[in-house]
C-alpha cells in the first residue's frame, strides 16, 4: 500500500496541524505544510494504485543508518520516497519477510544498526550485513520483552531522559532502558502496527491511520488520527499539494536568512518561513515550517542566535524569545521589539559563538557587539566589516561563517574577521552544509562543520 513514498521536504507533522476536508478525505488548503517533492511514478501505475486502496498499513516502519525511510509489508519493503517495492531478503539475507517490528539503534561511538524483529528472534543488521551473533531470541537480547511485538522504537535521552526502547504489544506499552536493562510498562497509544521515531517526533501507525504521540506521557495531540495516504505515500486526488520547490529544497542555491546553533549543538537554517535542521542529517533533510517547533511564529526570519538555552528569533523590528528544554516554549511577554531587547532597530544577520555570552549584530558592512550580561548597556561601536551584506552568520567551534547568497566565508575567529582587509574566499554553502553537490557539478566533500 506503500505508494511513492515522497516525503522529501515534507512539512507537517508537528504542531502544525493540517485542516483536513473530511467530505474529501483530502487536504484543500492552498497554503498547506506539507509537499510531496522528488520522482513520482505515473498515477496510473496499477501498483500504485493498489497500494492507496489497500487498507493493511504497514508492518514496520523506520530509518536506516542514512536517513533513509523504510516501509516493510509482507515480503516486500520501500526504500526512501520513490522506490519499488523489492523483497525484504535482497537487503536483509537471511531474514524472509513478514517482520513483526523494526527499529535503528545508534551505539555511541559505532555505527547505528538495524534491528528487525520476527516471532521470538531479533536480526541485527549494519549496513546490510548480518552482525555476529544473531540472530537471538528478544528475550535474551532485551531480559524480560516478549516476542511477537507489534512495533519498537528507539527514544533518545533528550526525549526520554535515557536512552531507551519502547516496545508495544496489543494494549501493552513496554519501556526498555538499554544502560540499565530495566523494563517497565508505560502509557502510550495502543494497538500500534508500527512505531517511528523521526526528528524528535514519534508516530504510531494504524492500519492506513497514524498519530503522533509523547514518548514520556503517551499524549497525544488534537487531530489525530491522519490518514498515512495524505502524508506517507502519494495517492491520486490526496496529498496537499507541490509548493515552492526552490525554497524546500536544500540545494537550490537560494539565500538561508538566518542560522543558529545551540550549546547542544542543535543548528538550524531559516529560509522563506520554512527551517532545517543541519546537525540531524541521520534522518535526512527535509524543509519544516516554522511553527513545527516554534509554536506560533509565523513569517520570516531575519537573524537568530542562542544564548543560555534561550533562542532569539529576529523577525523585522520585533524579537521572540524560546526557552529550550522538553521542545521550546515561547517566554512570557514575547515577542517584543528588538530596540528594546537589544538597543538596535534592524539587523541583517546575528550569533554567539559556544558558550559565550558575546553577541554580535550585523546590519550592511558594520557590526556591533552586545555583552548579554549587561545588555541594557546597549551594543557598542559600529565596527566595519569586510562585507557590503550578509545574509546570515553561524559561530561554531570551527570558527565564523558568514552566509551571502549561495556562498559561505569562514574565519577562524572575530578578530580575524574584524583584522580582514577583504572578503574570506568564497565557498559553496550548500555543498559544505548540506552535502550538496558542488556548483562545478561534483559531490560536496564534507557535511556540517562540528558544532560546540
Amino acid at each position: 500500500m506503500l505508494g511513492a513514498l515522497c516525503l522529501a521536504c515534507s512539512l507537517a507533522l508537528g504542531l502544525s496541524y493540517p485542516t483536513l476536508n473530511r467530505d474529501h478525505g483530502r487536504n484543500l488548503n492552498a497554503t498547506s505544510n506539507w509537499h510531496h517533492l522528488g520522482p513520482h511514478k505515473p498515477l496510473n501505475d496499477t501498483e500504485l494504485l493498489k497500494r492507496c486502496a489497500d487498507e493493511r498499513g504497514f508492518d514496520a516502519v523506520t530509518l536506516d543508518e542514512a536517513g533513509t525511510m523504510l516501509f516493510f509489508q509482507g515480503d516486500l519493503v520501500w526504500k526512501g520516497f520513490g522506490s519499488r517495492a523489492e523483497a525484504i531478503n535482497a537487503s536483509w539475507p537471511h531474514l524472509q519477510g513478514p517482520v513483526d517490528a523494526a527499529l535503528r539503534l545508534h551505539h555511541p561511538g559505532a555505527n547505528s544498526s538495524i534491528y528487525l524483529f520476527q516471532g521470538q528472534r531479533v536480526w541485527a543488521y549494519a549496513h546490510g550485513h548480518l552482525r555476529d551473533g544473531y540472530p537471538r531470541l528478544i528475550k535474551e537480547e532485551f531480559k524480560g520483552v516478549p516476542g511477537d511485538l507489534d512495533a519498537a522504537v528507539e527514544c533518545q535521552p533528550k526525549e526520554c531522559v535515557s536512552e531507551m526502547i519502547l516496545f508495544f504489544k496489543g494494549h501493552q506499552v513496554l519501556s526498555y532502558d538499554l544502560k540499565t536493562g530495566v523494563l517497565k510498562e508505560r502509557a502510550g497509544p495502543a494497538n500500534c502496527s508500527a512505531a517511528l521515531a523521526w526528528l524528535e517526533r514519534y508516530y504510531c501507525f494504524r492500519g492506513t491511520q497514524f498519530l503522533r504521540f509523547d514518548p514520556v506521557t503517551g499524549s497525544v495531540p488534537p487531530r489525530y488520527p491522519l490518514d498515512t495516504r495524505d502524508y506517507f505515500m502519494r495517492c491520486p486526488g490526496r496529498g496537499h499539494g507541490q509548493g515552492a520547490r526552490g525554497t524546500h529544497d536544500r540545494c537550490s542555491g537560494q539565500p538561508f536568512q538566518a542560522f543558529s546553533s545551540d550549546d547542544s549543538g542543535h543548528t538550524y537554517a531559516f529560509r522563506g518561513g520554512l527551517y532545517f535542521r543541519v546537525d540531524s542529517h541521520r534522518d535526512g533533510w527535509h524543509a519544516w515550517p516554522l511553527n513545527h517547533t516554534w509554536h506560533d511564529l509565523q513569517g520570516e526570519v531575519d537573524a537568530a542566535f542562542s544564548w543560555e538555552d534561550k533562542l532569539y528569533l529576529i523577525q523585522g523590528p520585533k524579537v521572540t524569545i524560546y526557552r529550550s528544554g522538553q521542545g521550546y516554549q515561547r517566554m512570557e511577554g514575547y515577542p517584543r521589539p528588538l530596540k528594546e531587547e537589544l538597543g538596535i532597530e534592524v539587523v541583517d544577520a546575528a550569533f554567539t559563538c559556544p558558550h559565550s555570552k558575546d553577541l554580535y549584530l550585523i546590519h550592511g558592512n558594520t557590526m556591533q557587539h552586545v555583552d548579554l550580561l549587561t545588555k541594557l548597556q546597549g551594543p557598542g561601536a559600529a565596527q566595519a566589516i569586510p562585507h557590503a551584506h550578509v545574509d546570515g552568520a553561524l559561530c561554531t567551534a570551527e570558527g565564523l561563517h558568514l552566509f551571502h547568497g549561495p556562498s559561505l566565508y569562514h574565519y577562524a575567529s572575530v578578530e580575524v574577521l574584524l583584522a580582514a582587509t577583504g572578503p574570506a574566499p568564497a565557498q559553496d554553502a550548500a555543498a559544505i552544509f548540506f552535502k550538496c553537490p558542488a556548483a562545478g557539478g561534483k559531490d560536496g566533500p564534507r557535511g556540517p562543520p562540528h558544532q560546540g
